[in-house]
């Protein structure tokens, strides 16, 4: 699905000289490299703060803390993601409300949102899935409406832009209160283990965020609030310096495959390939199909048969998982999330494909689609 040793032998001599860097000095923890870091990626996204951590789950969980939200909130989520933001709301004791999403961007449906708000609602967590934003103008104007907060979860589109209708253009994850993303190794920005960052406009957010990930505590030993210990390692920091430097280019190459797919299945009865929304850029993290007519389980198998690997993402909407079943709620039954469990495919998009690998998936899915 992707190919993480190609790109690191083509940064290569740049990767070696960063970590090599860092086990020369020895400064392991919270090391120059991870505030050189942040202020590089913040400057890139056009934001005053950023504040590395861990990972992208300790990131949304440390998010949430930040906003002195009480047991019993609720909070809004869409039904088809990865589990993370549900976990990080179950985990404080917050009640998550999924909603449906749209089934062309596969990103949170703003109306359903407006359906879902109670008394009890105090955020909402747009997740900008698969590479491109959610529709962010009507949902910050509903958030402002009722006086909720806007976390975005960012983990799969950092580098995406969304056009207002003013004609602003904001990278995702500039827009709400707050935003997280994860640089786990698969991600658009990726490291070499676990890492993940918070980022806001706002400075008291910041401070707190800054707290929170270091045992609550501004000055050491001095613990003013309950936080926890989440740190970006300072050599997963070096390395993501070094890929800063490519991430736009990192977006062209995998833009560049989606069109060749987009052009290579637009023929196929029964395929739909990834809208690519007005309002947003889409720098596919993922290229996700729709399989129509339940054909789906029968072309994964028969890639797997010719070598060619494929995922679902994600075979189970968030309101169906066992471990959340009991405590989400939601306002209308999210039939859209369901139907995309049930037909989604992911196909090999990576920074280092070649053409020949490339015309190998299309003809072996042209075969299987014409014959």
């Amino acid at each position: 699905m992707v190919d993480l040793h190609g790109q690191y032998l083509r940064l290569q001599t740049e990767i070696d000289a960063a970590i090599q860097e860092v086990i020369t000095n020895s400064a392991y923890i919270n090391g120059p490299q991870v505030k050189q870091f942040a202020t590089e990626l913040a400057d890139y996204l056009h934001v005053p703060y950023l504040i590395p951590c861990g990972n992208g789950t300790d990131a949304l969980q440390i998010a949430l803390m930040a906003l002195d939200l009480e047991p019993g909130d609720e909070v809004i989520v869409p039904a088809f993601t990865y589990i993370a933001a549900v976990e990080a709301v179950a985990l404080l004791g917050l009640t998550p409300v999924a909603v449906d999403v749209d089934p062309e961007t596969f990103n949170i449906d703003v109306q359903k949102a407006a359906e879902a708000i109670t008394p009890r609602t105090r955020a909402i967590v747009p997740v900008h899935l698969f590479g491109q934003c959610c529709d962010m103008e009507p949902l910050l104007a509903l958030a402002a409406k009722h006086t909720l907060y806007v976390i975005e979860d960012d983990a799969q589109s950092i580098g995406s832009r969304y056009s207002f209708s003013d004609g602003r253009v904001q990278m995702s994850g500039t827009m709400g209160h707050i935003a997280i993303t994860s640089f786990f190794p698969s991600k658009p920005l990726a490291c070499y283990g676990d890492g993940g960052a918070m980022i806001t406009s706002d400075e008291k957010l910041a401070e707190r965020m800054r707290m929170i990930a270091n045992h609550g505590q501004q000055q050491k030993y001095h613990h003013r609030m309950i936080g926890c210990n989440s740190r970006l390692d300072t050599l997963q920091a070096a390395i993501l310096s070094v890929k800063l430097k490519h991430l736009n280019a990192f977006h062209a190459a995998r833009q560049q495959v989606a069109r060749r797919y987009t052009e290579a299945f637009h023929a196929i009865e029964g395929f739909i390939s990834p809208t690519e929304a007005d309002y947003s850029t889409h720098i596919y993290h993922q290229y996700t199909i729709r399989v129509k007519e339940g054909k789906r389980d029968a072309l994964q198998a028969y890639l797997k048969e010719k070598g060619i690997p494929s995922m679902i993402y994600y075979p189970l909407p968030v309101h169906q998982q066992e471990a959340y079943s009991r405590i989400i709620k939601w306002a209308e039954q999210p039939r859209k999330a369901e139907q995309l469990c049930d037909s989604v495919l992911s196909l090999p998009i990576h920074t280092e494909m070649t053409t020949d690998e490339q015309d190998y998936i299309i003809e072996t899915i042209h075969r299987y689609a014409f014959n």
